[in-house]
């Protein structure tokens, strides 16, 4: 059995290490080729400072890189008895490379090497995630000009409203990604901070060069103060949890939509048949099963933010194991977020619309705003206007006219699609993900 990072001659309890270790090595694969690149800046730092050769440097340098790249394949591994993802990585160097894979640990601690894999990890994953959302904003815009000129009920109450347009309702939800990856970006920024060199949150009395961490690793900036540094284990989690929430929000809410659109009553879309599950019992049934697990995922994940801080709120500064706990929330959900996404990406591609759901005549009174607007228009003061409408319409004398004419921004017939994509391109712009991708790529380099 490997001997733990800590431990000295006291061999802990079995159960104790089973309990304590909990889901951690599962967990750690996650961040198995992000250690190992954190490690390679940190060795890369060590060196400048006089602590690493230059030939003990390359050395390690060409086994994290393998390390690295069996990491990014799947293949990497955390041994039976190694308690970590950087237990097992110093494990592989010292067993490759001798007592100059005991080095590497110099003025670190696991508690600023995992918020250092956190953050790396959580920045490639929002890279990620903007990718996909940035591909489901151009399909909903697409459909959105593609059916601009068909009309569905809008409701308020679910009572039937005022004229809406499938214009709208598609693009709608398009302009709601783009301030969802507002929110997003405010989360990368706070994740885009390098920890490293806090070592337990309160420094080292080596003299670490954080800069050139920071550098090449292609972090905006460091958190400076190394008790911050610390502090952030948690908050950086909960942060960009709240943001992927507000995503989820918006897909579970058309997913909703969808739901109720698709279903006989509404009839206002359709879902493609190879799309739909059936019944065990009844051979008509055509439910939209995608639509309702992906609302309750996006549920699911819009309830992250509060258990991450249930966990971590009452919680003073410094370390503490409670922590550990975060990852097992955390690190999963990315996956079912982009799961979700690209699943609404396929279905909102391939929805049929109804062109001809006005022709019913429930849908009539839809229209009776349009009659009071055009009577203001005649000169008749709006409170008149709406009163005698209303009237009309108590007797049975209302006369529909089922012309519109909207125009101003935003709505029916000004749907400001343009210019929702060109705020989303300034949204996805403002990531500036390339200088973290050139820092990588130039520490492979290496």
């Amino acid at each position: 059995m490997a001997q733990k990072l800590w431990e000295k001659n006291v061999i802990v309890d079995r159960e104790v290490e089973a309990f304590t270790v909990g889901k951690d090595r599962e967990m750690d694969i996650y961040l198995a080729k992000y250690d190992a690149l954190g490690s390679m800046a940190h060795i890369m730092m060590l060196e400048s400072i006089g602590l690493l050769t230059g030939e003990e440097l390359r050395r390690l340098l060409a086994e994290l890189k393998e390390i690295f790249t069996l990491a990014d394949s799947g293949q990497f591994v955390i041994e039976e008895g190694v308690e970590d993802v950087h237990s097992q990585i110093e494990l592989m160097l010292t067993r490759r490379l001798g007592d100059i894979g005991k080095k590497i640990h110099s003025g670190r601690s696991r508690n600023d090497q995992v918020l250092l894999d956190l953050k790396l990890f959580t920045r490639a994953r929002i890279q990620e995630l903007v990718h996909l959302v940035s591909g489901l904003f151009h399909v909903l815009i697409a459909q959105s000009n593609c059916y601009k000129e068909v009309l569905l009920p809008g409701y308020t109450h679910l009572q039937v409203a005022m004229p809406s347009s499938f214009g709208l309702w598609f693009g709608a939800y398009a302009e709601s990604l783009a301030d969802d990856l507002l929110l997003m970006q405010s989360a990368y920024k706070i994740c885009n901070r390098n920890p490293l060199g806090s070592a337990a949150g309160y420094g080292s009395s080596f003299p670490l060069n954080r800069r050139l961490t920071t550098e090449l690793l292609g972090f905006d900036s460091m958190d400076y103060n190394v008790v911050y540094a610390q502090m952030g284990r948690g908050k950086m989690e909960r942060t960009v949890a709240f943001a992927m929430a507000g995503i989820a929000a918006t897909l579970s809410k058309l997913a909703y939509d969808a739901c109720l659109f698709n279903s006989q009553n509404f009839g206002f879309i359709k879902l493609p048949d190879q799309f739909t599950t059936g019944s065990s019992i009844m051979p008509h049934k055509k439910n939209p099963d995608v639509f309702e697990l992906t609302r309750a995922k996006c549920n699911k994940i819009q309830g992250i933010p509060q258990q991450i801080t249930l966990i971590c709120n009452n919680l003073p500064s410094g370390y503490f194991r409670d922590l550990q706990i975060i990852k097992e929330i955390f690190l999963p959900s990315f996956d079912e977020l982009k799961e979700c996404i690209r699943m609404t990406t396929y279905m909102m591609r391939e929805v049929e619309v109804n062109n001809h759901i006005l022709d019913d005549q429930k849908y009539a009174l839809l229209f009776s705003v349009e009659k009071v607007n055009s009577l203001v228009l005649s000169g008749i003061p709006f409170r008149d206007a709406y009163k005698q409408v209303g009237l009309d319409i108590e007797s049975g004398a209302f006369i529909l006219e089922n012309e519109i004419c909207h125009t101003h921004e935003g709505s029916i017939g000004n749907l400001c699609n343009e210019s929702i994509s060109a705020f989303m391109q300034q949204v996805i712009d403002g990531f500036s993900f390339e200088k973290a991708n050139v820092a990588e790529q130039k520490l492979m380099e290496k």
